[in-house]
């Protein structure tokens, strides 16, 4: 399917807390309505039939559900599962006992017996909400649970939600006959546009609500608690389903999105599920070696550092760094050791340092000796 991928709920026609028996039925139907043996006169029908099948397999499994109700389509990519079907065969292979025994032959009857819901009032679902919330490096790690308070529109408890004064109902509205859609003719083309009368609803409040002036909703202050899994990544968008805006006329509620901001760490920073940081230790540890104490976010760690370790080493303490979000590895701690010159000496360490230096002299080391020997090289190319 080309463009962005619709909402695997509102493909199979349910809400966010639909059983697996009802997600089978609203299944079944749609399958039977788009089967590619009664639609083949309908290009569309087999789009819809492998849109339909997706929804199904993804909702279906309780861990990918999981997944797609906290980070939608973008959580099952990142996660590498895989989705859709390359064939017919794959989908009536894995839901033959949908299809009555692998898709043919005893389906018809049912179809057959199937029809549609009458046109007439429009159910909507209701508008999303967005927010941002800001948690640590620590929470992040760990995963935690946040409180957030927000403003949004409750159903009218006056008119439970129809607009309508009590006592009388939504009318049909007269544009439309109800469709929501008005059809204009111009030649031989013919161009269907939402209703100017009544918005696309299909109905008319006529004795508006006193108490919600026939919105059917008004706003009210509430409080949401939201699970932040371990692992998150900043600017990660979490699906909160079915806390946005009401639905209209008894519609689903929209979903409420949360944008994580994780905030900058004073001795760490994020690569991924890789955590680094930069320990400084001192000359004479790293020329003789030593065991030093590494800081995780749990704990501290022992690390050693060999003698004769050089200044911008970089030491992997496996499994030590972020959990993956989808529960699929844990990251590695990467340590740089920085030597640090110490800027004020006593007389004696300046002494033990000028013996030293005088010794270098006479044994110079492998490395620098090579590098000036490049040096030389490098001047006497241009003579």
């Amino acid at each position: 399917m080309a463009g962005s991928k619709r909402d695997y709920y509102d493909v199979l026609g349910v809400d966010r807390n639909v059983s697996s028996s009802d997600l089978k039925r609203a299944y079944r139907k749609l399958a039977l309505k788009y089967h590619p043996d009664k639609n083949k006169d309908n290009p569309n029908a087999a789009e819809m039939f492998k849109e339909a099948a997706e929804s199904y397999e993804v909702l279906n499994n309780p861990e990918k559900r999981r997944i797609y109700d906290q980070f939608g389509h973008d959580g099952l990519d990142r996660g590498g599962y895989q989705r859709g079907f390359s064939s017919f065969e794959d989908i009536f292979s894995m839901f033959g006992d949908i299809f009555g025994g692998g898709g043919g032959g005893g389906i018809f009857d049912d179809l057959f017996g199937f029809s549609s819901r009458a046109s007439g009032t429009r159910v909507r679902k209701g508008p999303s909400l967005k927010c941002e919330l800001n948690i640590s490096l620590a929470e992040a790690y760990s995963g935690v649970d946040k409180t957030i308070d927000l403003k949004r529109n409750e159903i009218c408890k006056t008119c439970n939600g129809s607009g309508a004064k009590p006592g009388t109902s939504p009318a049909v509205c007269t544009t439309c006959k109800g469709a929501g859609q008005v059809q204009q003719t111009q030649g031989f083309f013919a161009l269907r546009t939402t209703c100017p009368r009544c918005g696309g609803a299909g109905e008319v409040i006529e004795s508006p609500c006193s108490n919600c002036r026939g919105t059917g909703h008004y706003p009210e202050k509430r409080r949401i608690k939201v699970h932040i899994p371990s692992g998150v990544e900043d600017g990660t968008q979490m699906r909160v389903s079915g806390e946005g805006e009401p639905g209209r006329n008894g519609g689903p509620r929209g979903d409420l999105y949360c944008i994580i901001r994780v905030e900058p760490h004073p001795i760490f920073e994020r690569d991924g599920e890789d955590l680094f940081c930069e320990i400084p230790i001192s000359f004479s540890q790293a020329a003789l070696g030593t065991e030093i104490e590494a800081p995780t976010l749990e704990k501290s760690v022992k690390m050693k550092i060999p003698a004769g370790t050089q200044t911008g080493k970089i030491f992997r303490l496996r499994k030590l760094g972020m959990p993956s979000v989808y529960g699929q590895r844990q990251g590695d701690l990467l340590v740089r050791v920085k030597i640090e010159t110490p800027r004020k000496l006593t007389p004696r360490q300046v002494e033990i340092l000028q013996e030293f230096a005088q010794t270098e002299e006479k044994n110079v080391s492998p490395d620098r000796k090579s590098f000036f020997k490049k040096v030389k090289a490098f001047f006497d190319s241009r003579d």
